[in-house]
């Protein structure tokens, strides 16, 4: 007896309790960027670095039909920019934090609806956060608030929709300093139309995913005004406020990551 007592007592010294038993970490979800309309996969290069420096794997998606990623406007639509970014989804060891900004919202939303077991969190960066049926164009048109319209030059011959220059830097990066402002206007590229007017189908999986939103309260493309109306359409788990223009990734980086990895669940 004496020795099942000893015995007893040793197991239990080296079988840490339940009380002080240290929780096991969990590894960090991979994470995918995808950029909006007038934009390329380069918008992210500060926040991915800082995201990787955090200790997360990334991947950034460059949309077909710009510079990295050639393609005819007349070949692409809602469909060839899921795909590109479900080849980063599908890649990854485990379900993705996936983000989008500006119209980024909308393919982010077409992929987590057809795989939404690959998706932990949406993040909706000045983001459309779209319902079935809608489309950027549609979306725009009910924001009254974004200025963008007026600036807006599209280019039927060649399928291409284009920001006036010297419009550009203000509409992005309101508030910014003028060499900031400079360098955001000459990121801007043409965007290929027809994927702006087409509707986005959505048959459920969309709704069993996790989102955040992280909303810009000086926004001159998305209204503030614009993203509370999506939100309150759409609910989301959890909201965050950045008092930036449009392009949070540029004006204030640091605070965008620190959204980003608080995100998930």
């Amino acid at each position: 007896m004496k020795y099942v007592l000893s015995l007893a007592a040793a197991v239990a010294a080296m079988t840490p309790s339940l009380a002080t038993a240290k929780p096991v970490a969990q590894a960090k979800p991979e994470i995918v960027l995808v950029h909006g309309a007038f934009e390329t996969a380069s918008i992210w290069r500060g926040v991915e670095a800082s995201l990787r420096k955090d200790g997360y794997r990334v991947s950034t998606v460059n949309l077909p039909g710009r510079l990295g990623a050639p393609a005819s406007p007349a070949g692409l639509n809602l469909g060839v920019y899921r795909q590109a970014v479900l080849k980063s989804v599908n890649a990854a060891r485990g379900p993705v934090v996936l983000v989008g900004h500006s119209f980024g919202g909308i393919i982010i939303s077409s992929v987590a609806d057809v795989a939404p077991a690959k998706v932990r969190t949406l993040v909706y960066v000045a983001a459309l956060l779209p319902r079935d049926g809608d489309s950027l164009l549609s979306m725009a048109n009910t924001d009254p608030g974004s200025q963008v319209g007026p600036h807006l030059k599209i280019d039927k011959d060649h399928g291409l929709a284009a920001i006036e220059s010297d419009a550009r830097g203000e509409l992005f990066a309101n508030g910014a300093d003028p060499a900031v402002q400079a360098a955001v206007a000459q990121a801007i590229v043409p965007e290929p139309l027809p994927p702006l007017a087409e509707p986005i189908h959505l048959t459920g999986g969309l709704t069993k995913v996790d989102k955040v939103y992280v909303h810009t309260a000086r926004d001159h493309v998305v209204s503030p005004a614009a993203q509370a109306a999506m939100v309150a359409g759409t609910p989301v788990r959890k909201e965050v406020i950045l008092d930036t223009g449009h392009t949070p990734f540029i004006t204030d980086p640091s605070d965008l990551v620190k959204a980003i990895e608080e995100a998930p669940m």
